[in-house]
């Protein structure tokens, strides 16, 4: 990782908002590629989260870092590639029912838009009807379920059960992530992938579309 994009990572660790968009300036004056950007701020989210499980930082902090998130992507939004985006497929990103939570989400959203994939995102508390109308209507069958509350595990098993009502479980291919999950929960709840982070996230969706498309 260059020096900038390391300094990027540290200035949202060390929750300095007023530099956030100067580091980040910082990086594209050298000419890195956004989406290398992106990827620093992801690891400074993901620092800042395991920070908040241990105690160390508090929902404030948690808030504080989304927001320096925001301030960054505002120099980022327009220097993505757009002719390549889509054409790794679509995915549509939801927060699971119950959860109002949507940091997580809106990283691993930023990272699978910078790497050329659209996105669909449904936002909060998505009821899983509301998930599989999204599927439905868009044509898509990536989904990405965000769920960070343990209390709201059982959204996963009851977007899995609809899935399978609806007859689309065998269409599409979902992966969760957040703080309560664990490949032995993705396991259990049989999905097809689970993403410890937003950088994985962009990997794991590579892997599942290129599934889709040969037909496993």
């Amino acid at each position: 990782m260059k020096a900038s994009v390391m300094q990027v990572e540290k200035t949202l660790v060390e929750l300095d908002i007023d530099q956030i968009q100067n580091v980040v300036q910082k990086c594209l004056d050298e000419g890195i590629p956004a989406w290398e950007i992106v990827e620093g701020m992801s690891g400074g989210m993901t620092q800042v989260g395991k920070q908040f499980e241990m105690g160390e930082y508090y929902l404030a902090d948690l808030v504080l870092s989304g927001e320096m998130m925001k301030e960054g992507m505002a120099l980022l939004e327009n220097k993505f590639d757009m002719r390549q985006m889509g054409k790794k497929g679509t995915v549509i990103l939801a927060t699971a029912k119950g959860d109002i939570h949507d940091i997580g989400k809106n990283i691993v959203g930023t990272m699978l838009t910078a790497s050329g994939f659209k996105t669909i995102d449904l936002g909060v508390d998505c009821h899983e009807d509301q998930i599989i109308e999204a599927v439905k209507s868009s044509g898509s069958n990536l989904i990405a379920l965000s769920v960070l509350l343990t209390t709201m595990v059982g959204a996963i098993k009851d977007l899995v059960d609809a899935l399978a009502e609806a007859g689309l479980r065998d269409k599409i291919r979902l992966a969760i992530g957040g703080a309560c999950c664990s490949q032995q929960l993705a396991d259990e709840m049989r999905v097809d992938a689970y993403g410890e982070d937003a950088v994985k996230a962009v990997r794991i969706f590579e892997k599942l579309a290129k599934s889709m498309k040969q037909g496993r």
